[in-house]
């Protein structure tokens, strides 16, 4: 009796983490095979990559934990990044953006490029709760009509010129920690706070698992929703301003395709698709091992094209695997 719950019991857990441990044991491959890969300077590089896309992955898991998700959130991340870029041009610049627009201090930046950035993530919101339009319509449009605004905007031209104190915030450190690493421990622990210890993580979770006894509750789920999408866009504002630093300049393709790279991290990473669950330190785990992922293929040497191949497979898989655990729960 004993012996049958351990193997059920092991077999579950491979179940639910079989593409964590598939990824696990490739790391230990590529790092016996391979002698750069486990090195202070590569998991540095994995480290900075992991933080900016960790903090899009937590704007998107709010979504897919209320059965909804974000399709616009790499597009408003690409408008983030060239609203930030634009700003923080060097005075001298040649091809600066506004010629005669002096030095702004970062922080009224942030605060602009966050501000833009949330009107769509509450545009999302009101149209999916009151509307009644479905999340991957409604954010499908948004992610067009957001790129839309960007090529409009910045006249398809890339971004560069960055001034110094702009671009430290990707190449700095604290005691050897980069601040990319910091900054997205600290909105890890924040959204770990809100999700877990305030009433609308409550109602965020009521919600995803079963909206219309949410409702009956007492739960005003228009509202939540809307706190939802909002948020997840001041994410997505705070990594275009994170990623435009960290690649010294924008253009209206930054951010094309994290939000499918987002979604499958948090799919790995436990959060279900099916609504009403998801955990902080889960999503984590998923960014990181799809950043591994990619980094092992890039040791292993396999071209571009491939790895998009992979990464494609991983997301079915991943989704799959969801789908799988929901139907077996019923």
């Amino acid at each position: 009796m004993d012996k049958t719950l351990n193997k059920n019991s092991i077999l579950k857990l491979v179940e639910n983490n079989a593409i964590t441990i598939i990824m696990i044991i490739m790391v230990i491959v590529v790092g016996i095979s391979k002698d750069n890969f486990i090195s202070i300077s590569n998991f540095k590089n994995i480290s900075v990559n992991t933080a900016v896309r960790f903090i899009i992955a937590l704007g998107i898991s709010g979504c897919l934990i209320t059965k909804g998700t974000d399709l616009s959130a790499g597009r408003i991340v690409g408008l983030g990044a060239c609203i930030s870029a634009i700003l923080l041009q060097k005075a001298d610049y040649g091809s600066k953006f506004f010629p005669n627009l002096g030095e702004l201090p970062i922080p009224l930046v942030i605060l602009i490029t966050v501000a833009v950035c949330c009107i769509f993530g509450i545009l999302n919101g009101v149209i999916i709760s009151f509307f009644k339009v479905p999340p991957f319509i409604m954010t499908l449009g948004m992610q067009t009509f957001v790129y839309g605004i960007t090529l409009v905007f910045t006249g398809a031209d890339p971004i560069g010129g960055l001034r110094d104190d702009y671009t430290m915030v990707a190449r700095g450190t604290f005691l050897g920690i980069p601040y990319l690493f910091i900054i997205a421990f600290v909105f890890g622990l924040v959204f770990w706070l809100l999700y877990n210890m305030t009433k609308h993580g409550k109602y965020m979770y009521a919600v995803g698992g079963n909206e219309s006894a949410a409702e009956v509750s007492g739960v005003n789920t228009s509202k939540t929703k809307i706190i939802i999408y909002g948020l997840a866009a001041v994410l997505y504002g705070v990594a275009g301003y994170l990623l435009a630093a960290k690649a010294g300049g924008a253009s209206v393709n930054t951010g094309y395709g994290y939000e499918l790279e987002a979604i499958a991290a948090c799919t790995i990473g436990g959060v279900s698709t099916n609504g009403g669950v998801g955990k902080i330190s889960g999503i984590l785990i998923g960014v990181l091992v799809f950043e591994l992922l990619k980094s092992s293929l890039q040791f292993l040497g396999v071209e571009t094209s491939y790895t998009y191949i992979v990464q494609g497979l991983v997301i079915v898989i991943a989704v799959a695997l969801d789908l799988r655990k929901y139907l077996a729960k019923k």
